[in-house]
């Protein structure tokens, strides 16, 4: 290649590293706004926080100790639900909340009017369209059952969360604070809506119609023989199974629409039970008696006479299990078909009186009855 072709090589690579250079400074001129960090949503403007109504009934949750190792004996339902709310500071990063105090009690003084009269209050906000969930304060003692009752009766799929503790918050180790914390973190998630009424307690998420207490002083003692829906860890709401059975929005009894319950009694099955407890509960006007027997709702020989003479009185008659869990069958330990009695399911004493006071005020007839059990 002579001096002149090399020159003339020379010159047209240096006029193509120029123009290239030139492109690649005006390429990054151009990309240079897209570069940067994009803004995240809640950087200038905060997220808007749930609010959550948290309604006060009592409790453990509200109790106070004469000392700090007072776990197990103190006295219930003395701190108001606003001071409650304001010990747990933490709250306020989650949700805008506001104490509403209802009532100041021990759980186990929950009766027809207080639960009518609870569900009904609750009913009330949740039609509030600046409402995004509610959070109830109770004793651990029936917990079980107003969270049924509401789990069956509340007509909307906000969440309705029930809360307690073992220990007041006056003990070493108390659980009310996070217990409440969890509480206001689950009523607040989306993820709660339309799984009906939750317990939450020991970092659990537990359906209002499975779970039990087990134990009279543990802080795990609320089970279900299904297992949590879910936990709370670390501020976040994790969720793993879902509720089968009908509830809220989805079921025929409507607390907006019920004033009154029947009188549901509950007899408790043993060896040597007296027979003058059915005769007692008919006379006392139950409309249903709850039989709450041994095994797989087996009945003594000698109290199969009491039990079908208040059937044939017009009280209805359902074999529950003492046992604490499983399923009672129709025909198996008794004649159901033949004595017109009623089966349970899978529910609990306790909560079949629940599910036996509303089916009441929907029908009397047994075979429908049966039906509303294995439904629920």
């Amino acid at each position: 290649m002579n001096r002149k072709t090399r020159s003339i090589h020379l010159s047209l690579l240096s006029a193509a590293l120029l123009s290239a250079s030139l492109l690649t400074t005006s390429a990054q001129a151009q990309l240079a706004p897209s570069a940067q960090p994009a803004a995240q949503p809640g950087a200038t403007t905060e997220a808007r926080k749930a609010n959550i109504v948290i309604i006060g009934t009592g409790g453990t949750i509200a109790g106070a100790g004469a000392s700090a190792t007072n776990t197990a004996a103190y006295q219930s339902a003395v701190v108001p639900v606003d001071k409650i709310i304001a010990s747990v500071p933490e709250i306020s990063k989650v949700a805008n909340v506001k104490g509403e105090q209802i009532f100041q009690i021990g759980s186990e003084s929950f009766n027809n009017e207080r639960l009518l009269k609870l569900g009904k209050r609750v009913s009330e906000l949740l039609k509030q369209p600046d409402v995004d969930g509610i959070v109830i304060t109770h004793g651990t003692d029936t917990i079980e059952e107003t969270s049924y009752f509401l789990n069956l009766t509340l007509k909307s799929d906000k969440p309705v969360v029930v809360v307690g503790s073992m220990r007041p918050g006056t003990a070493l180790g108390a659980d009310g604070a996070l217990n409440l914390y969890d509480a206001v973190l689950v009523a607040s998630n989306p993820a709660s809506r339309g799984k009906g009424t939750l317990v939450v307690l020991n970092d659990e998420i537990q359906t209002g119609r499975d779970v039990t207490k087990s134990n009279t002083f543990k802080t795990e003692t609320f089970r279900s023989p299904f297992g949590p829906l879910g936990y709370v860890v670390e501020g976040r709401t994790l969720y793993y199974r879902l509720p089968a059975r009908p509830h809220t929005v989805q079921t025929e009894f409507d607390i907006d629409r019920i004033d009154s319950l029947p009188e549901v009694a509950v007899v408790y099955a043993y060896g040597n039970v007296n027979p003058a407890s059915i005769d007692a509960a008919v006379k006392n006007g139950a409309k249903a008696i709850v039989y709450a027997a041994t095994g797989n709702g087996s009945v003594g020989d000698y109290m199969v006479e009491p039990l079908k003479a208040a059937r044939a009185k017009g009280v209805q008659i359902v074999r529950a299990s003492r046992t604490g869990s499983g399923v009672v069958i129709r025909n198996g330990e008794q004649p159901d078909d033949k004595y017109d009695w009623i089966v349970t399911d899978d529910q609990l004493p306790q909560k079949a009186r629940i599910l036996m006071a509303l089916a009441l005020t929907r029908t009397n007839d047994p075979k429908a009855l049966q039906q509303i059990f294995w439904k629920y």
